[in-house]
């Protein structure tokens, strides 16, 4: 009965974990893909520079993006994508330009929005300008960006809004790198939400696990004991046997013996 008991727990402990598992897992494999997408691309001009100073300031304006223009965003090293309040974090910005003219990249920047609405602005990021950032037809390029969230901002899930933006023929254009979410932590914390999940899963498990061995010992030990033994008498049986080999060889060698011992 308890063995039951601990196998349908154990069912439904699974049944409500495999959501989280399989979003864990979807996780991983896009970071994998990204990843092998991003190692993929080159950055075909060595003169790429970062100017801190020369930043455009384009306001709130928001431009189109152009045709042909595809991008693609990597946390290197960051499947989880957690970002510790107050200290940078790296993101790599792949752009490849399958148009009809080269572009001049301009900057990128990115701002932190509350999950249930993007109208609620928690901070913009610094934007970072590139200098020679050109990327011809069929070329492919990637783009280092550096952002830090505010030390004050408290730890949880906040949104993550990426944009570069990028000229072509002298008409600016902007595409969205990355319009997802993001798990803030705090400074030097190496667990996050997630983290803390997957260990308080791993141990229900192991308890589970125990309980389950410690149930079966028990059934092994209660049928290896012995049973009762039970005494069986002798008496009759010696007396039926008497009354069998009377008159026989065996009994008058028995008296023959008594005989001469006498």
């Amino acid at each position: 009965m308890a063995a039951k008991t601990i196998t349908v727990f154990l069912l439904a402990l699974l049944l409500i974990a495999s959501p989280f598992l399989q979003v864990a897992r979807g996780q991983s494999d896009s970071e994998v893909d990204a990843s092998e997408s991003a190692s993929e691309v080159v950055e075909e001009n060595s003169d790429l520079g970062i100017v801190g100073d020369d930043v455009q300031d384009f306001g709130d304006e928001s431009f189109s993006p152009a045709p042909g223009i595809d991008t693609i965003c990597v946390f290197p090293k960051n499947s989880a994508k957690s970002v510790a309040a107050g200290e940078q974090t790296e993101l790599l910005v792949g752009l490849k330009n399958d148009g009809e003219s080269s572009l001049n990249v301009i900057a990128v920047k990115a701002s932190v929005h509350l999950p249930f609405d993007h109208n609620l602005l928690v901070q913009n990021l610094t934007a970072v300008a590139f200098n020679n950032a050109s990327v011809p037809v069929s070329a492919q390029a990637t783009f280092p960006y550096l952002f830090a969230v505010s030390k004050f901002l408290q730890p949880g899930t906040f949104d993550l809004v990426g944009t570069i933006i990028y000229e072509i023929d002298q008409q600016p254009y902007q595409s969205t790198f990355y319009n997802g979410t993001i798990e803030v932590v705090e400074a030097g914390s190496l667990l996050s939400i997630e983290s803390v999940f997957l260990i308080t899963l791993g141990f229900a498990l192991l308890v589970l696990l125990g309980l389950w061995i410690h149930g079966q010992i028990q059934q092994l030990s209660k049928k290896t004991k012995r049973a009762p033994k039970v005494e069986v008498g002798t008496r009759s049986t010696d007396a039926s046997m008497d009354e069998w080999l009377q008159g026989t060889a065996y009994t008058q060698s028995l008296n023959n013996k008594s005989k001469k011992k006498k």
